[in-house]
């Protein structure tokens, strides 16, 4: 067992070695980013409120990075880290002062390395990433909230969910949550000042409001795009299919937590938790999200993807801990720490593995080699810069994120005809038999796409 005074320099010691690890192996073992990151480094070159997949924060936060680091592959692996570790500092600090004991504060952040959102996913930063901080923020200052009553915390609240939204949507299923457990917990006569629970919810509009402008102007498209991805409204078979492929695709990804947890517990008791304050509080904020999230399942005939589940478990390490707390001898943790040892190094091997072995990803995409040949091609024709790359997130992000220039990325040119004049150089990427047949420039192919350059001579 870790000495008490030690556990500290330990639980920093492990953040760092995340860190470390997880930036270097796809570093070293990935010729290109993930799709994920280029498609919010695409929205990054041509900022706005929202985009036609989710709201802006990712790309606000990439683009941060590019102005810092260009186009260095690494940074954004750090990147995603920083977002994982800064979540599990989060964690620990509620932990501690939950359990108002360091080891099991440490264990619930040990727990996490279980779950394979928190390892083996993280080097694709993403939407799924940037709500982590925020998932867990809200959690932390829901539990300060409830504990003082204090305006001030009610304002981080708001803050914490007005970014969290601005990540992503699913995020609406903690704040419902969080609502949920706030109208108990009046209903039970608790004294909680109402002023302080419209202050943090004025906060988080006023934060989400640009984007809620741009959604309008914008006809919902982001919206439209969430429905469509989780294709619901299908069969009526689908009610009770992907509900059922939902959860157990949970109990999957979740064995090897519960395999850590086993060997945390002496033997099984459970003990009266039905009036217990804290196991409430995770349950609203645990567990309710994940009982929306089914509903949402059963009620629409929706297919529920695996990666929206990534914020859901962060806190599953106290709230079994919790559970479980009076069955965990703690002089007793090497079989735990062996196990622990196993999965933290057994994640990034087979990332290693799979990334070295498997061609076929889209990590192995030549971008910085295509953005060479394509610049190459430019320089012997045109004499002014790439200003612009019109086409999809992919390939024309990829030009947008590898060219020296870092052109705007525009999907298309949908009111966008204005922002193209003689000065700017502009290259369309799009399907090869119709730019040959309409460009009006030089045209050339790179398969699978086509390339069309126009710019001044």
């Amino acid at each position: 067992m870790i000495a008490k005074k030690n556990i500290t320099k330990v639980f920093f010691l492990f953040l760092f070695f995340h860190l470390f690890l997880w930036t270097l192996v796809p570093s070293i073992s990935n010729i290109n980013l993930p799709l994920d990151t280029i498609e919010a480094l695409a929205w990054g070159s041509n900022l706005d409120w929202g985009f036609s997949k989710h709201p802006p924060f990712s790309a606000f936060a990439v683009e941060v990075f590019y102005q810092l680091f260009g186009n260095q592959d690494w940074s954004y692996y750090l990147l995603s880290q920083i977002f994982i570790v800064t979540t599990f500092f989060i964690v620990f600090k509620l932990a501690n002062e939950f359990f108002k004991n360091i080891n099991l504060a440490f264990l619930s952040v040990l727990l996490l390395e279980g779950i394979y959102f928190y390892n083996y996913t993280t080097p694709e930063f993403n939407v799924n990433i940037s709500q982590l901080p925020f998932w867990a923020l809200s959690i932390y200052f829901t539990w300060r909230c409830l504990k003082s009553d204090k305006a001030l915390n009610y304002v981080f609240l708001g803050l914490a969910i007005g970014l969290g939204v601005m990540s992503k949507y699913l995020f609406l299923y903690l704040v419902i949550g969080i609502k949920f457990l706030f109208i108990y917990l009046i209903f039970k006569k608790k004294k909680i000042k109402i002023q302080n629970f419209f202050l943090a919810g004025s906060i988080a509009l006023i934060v989400i409001l640009p984007h809620l402008i741009w959604l309008v102007e914008n006809n919902f498209i982001t919206i439209i795009y969430g429905l469509q991805r989780s294709e619901g409204i299908g069969a009526l078979t689908d009610h009770i299919f992907y509900p059922i492929i939902f959860i157990l695709k949970q109990i999957i990804i979740l064995t090897p937590f519960f395999l850590m947890l086993f060997f945390l517990i002496k033997k099984i008791r459970l003990q009266n938790i039905v009036k217990d304050e804290k196991i409430i509080f995770l349950f609203f904020t645990c567990i309710t999200p994940i009982i929306l999230m089914i509903l949402t399942s059963v009620i629409m005939g929706a297919k529920l993807r695996t990666m929206w589940m990534t914020p859901f478990y962060l806190f599953f390490g106290i709230l079994f801990l919790e559970i479980f707390k009076r069955n965990i001898n703690l002089k007793k943790l090497k079989k735990f720490y062996v196990i622990f040892i196993f999965f933290f190094l057994l994640s990034p091997i087979i990332y290693l593995s799979v990334s070295l072995t498997d061609e076929s990803k889209r990590t192995d995409y030549p971008g910085k080699e295509i953005a060479r040949l394509v610049q190459n091609k430019w320089d012997d024709n045109f004499i002014n810069e790439i200003k612009i790359v019109i086409g999809d997130e992919w390939s024309a992000g990829n030009l947008s994120y590898h060219l020296n220039s870092r052109p705007t990325w525009i999907i298309d040119l949908k009111n966008k005809t204005s922002e193209i004049t003689n000065e700017k150089g502009v290259i369309y990427v799009g399907n090869p038999k119709i730019l040959k047949k309409i460009c009006p420039g030089v045209y050339g192919t790179i398969k699978p796409v086509g390339y069309c350059m126009i710019g001044k001579r």
